[in-house]
């Protein structure tokens, strides 16, 4: 009996750990969109306050937050951002995306099914009333035009600048390996955001681009555009940032002319409580918050 008792026990304690090393190990996504309203988002479209929804820029429509003209007669200086509130540093995002239907009238050529989500953004709240785009790294979304190649995934740096492949990137924009998608089909995009050292850009589960080393400066488009040409809201406080690490920030959904639909919008937080002992300790945390962490009492 005593020999029973002790099988059971010892039984019981791997039960146990092993159920404890599971859910540790467990990947807690969080969806960012609800499905159902704008609920959790700031909307800035240039010209106007936040979330002053200009003409039904954003709707939710199916389950899907879409990019939406139709109220539009034509298009000037409309460009537009929605805004998760919270902001992130080190997490994996991912979400599905497409273009629909035609371009609205008075859009820019280079606009044509482009778009994009910022990273590590500003706040909707700190742009400038006029500003186009937030200081970020846009993991800009382009689809195919039946004609040729068009990268997607790639990376645009309005007020940033970084390194890729251990040189400083000149360029505004640097094109991804990624395939062409042409048409309104859904495309499966990632990110992978650890903080100020390194970005991972993923197309259909592909790694199209890798970046390190995210700052602000470099100009706002390029060194020929600057931060007051851009229209940037407390313009000197950000001259006065030039070259310091961009380690944090929100996330932004695009509009800037062409419909764009967006669903599956889900983030998987990777900084968290990194004692083993709590009861929200998470093998896959990349850096510590354990002022989070939470016991048994």
């Amino acid at each position: 009996m005593l020999a029973d008792r002790n099988f059971l026990l010892l039984f019981l304690l791997i039960s146990f750990s092993t159920f404890a090393q599971k859910s540790s190990d467990k990947e807690e996504w969080q969806s960012l969109f609800n499905g159902k309203d704008l609920t959790g988002w700031d909307i800035k479209i240039a010209g106007h306050k936040v979330n002053d929804n200009y003409k039904n820029t954003f709707i939710v429509e199916d389950n899907m937050i879409r990019v939406n003209y139709k109220e539009y007669e034509r298009f000037t200086t409309e460009y537009g951002h929605m805004y998760y509130n919270k902001p992130f540093s080190h997490y994996k995002l991912r979400l599905k995306y497409r273009f629909t239907g035609n371009q609205v009238p008075g859009g820019a050529s280079w606009n044509v099914r482009n778009s994009g989500i910022m990273l590590h953004s500003q706040s909707a709240a700190s742009l400038g009333i006029d500003q186009d785009f937030p200081v970020s790294l846009e993991m800009q979304y382009l689809g195919g035009l039946n004609a040729g190649e068009r990268n997607t995934g790639n990376l645009c740096t309005p007020g940033t600048i970084v390194d890729v492949d251990g040189k400083l990137a000149e360029a505004h924009c640097i094109n991804s390996s990624s395939k062409t998608y042409n048409g309104d089909q859904w495309v499966t995009a990632e990110a992978i955001v650890l903080g100020d050292s390194i970005v991972y850009h993923l197309i259909e589960g592909d790694t199209v681009l890798v970046f390190t080393n995210p700052k602000v400066g470099g100009g706002f488009v390029g060194k020929t555009h600057t931060f007051k040409d851009g229209k940037v809201g407390d313009e000197e406080d950000w001259v006065k940032k030039q070259n310091t690490p961009l380690g944090s920030g929100y996330i932004a959904l695009q509009a800037e002319s062409h419909p764009i639909d967006f669903k599956n919008i889900e983030l998987l937080n990777l900084k968290g409580c990194m004692n083993p002992k709590a009861t929200n300790y998470k093998s896959y945390y990349q850096v510590a918050d354990n002022n989070a962490c939470t016991f048994k009492k």
